[in-house]
């Protein structure tokens, strides 16, 4: 059961917002596999623990090819996004890194979205994936002193993207 309040927001008016703790199941419909995610108010964007980062250009447009692991099956599967930015992120250890972004849509409790996600090696993480701030803001509330509050229920829509190979 996932709990929802209304609240009234200092702009926008009221909305509502649904309690998530600080690690979730999510499900990447692309692939139709379930990640644990840990929810970071504290990151602006979202990343995904991603392999073999290729960019590439294509009809005068910006790509990216990357491998993500299914964690069940370790079975590794191949998606084209078009890439949406490059952004630049510190790291604790005060290391630069630039990352390219891509649109991912995954289903997060019942909520269906089209989330940015930096693509990254988080193979060190306990967390495959992380849901920052600009993810959440919409429709979540964190509580910090819980996980896994909610399980992914979203209907999956049947459409097929035509992308370059």
């Amino acid at each position: 059961m996932v709990l929802t309040l209304f609240v009234t927001a200092a702009r926008g008016g009221p909305r509502e917002l649904i309690i998530l703790g600080w690690a979730e199941n999510v499900v990447l419909t692309d692939v139709g596999f379930r990640l644990r995610a840990k929810l970071d108010t504290g990151a602006e964007t979202s990343s995904l623990d991603a392999r073999i980062i290729k960019k590439f250009r294509q009809g005068g447009k910006r790509w990216v090819r990357f491998a993500i692991t299914n964690p069940k099956t370790g079975e590794e599967h191949v998606l084209v996004r078009q890439r949406v930015r490059t952004i630049g992120v510190v790291q604790h250890e005060g290391i630069n890194q630039v990352r390219p972004t891509v649109v991912l849509q995954m289903c997060v409790a019942d909520r269906l979205l089209d989330v940015e996600v930096s693509l990254v090696d988080r193979s060190e993480f306990t967390y495959r994936l992380l849901l920052g701030r600009s993810a959440l803001e919409p429709f979540a509330l964190i509580d910090p002193s819980a996980t896994f509050l909610s399980r992914p229920r979203c209907k999956m829509p049947q459409t097929v993207e035509g992308k370059p190979t």
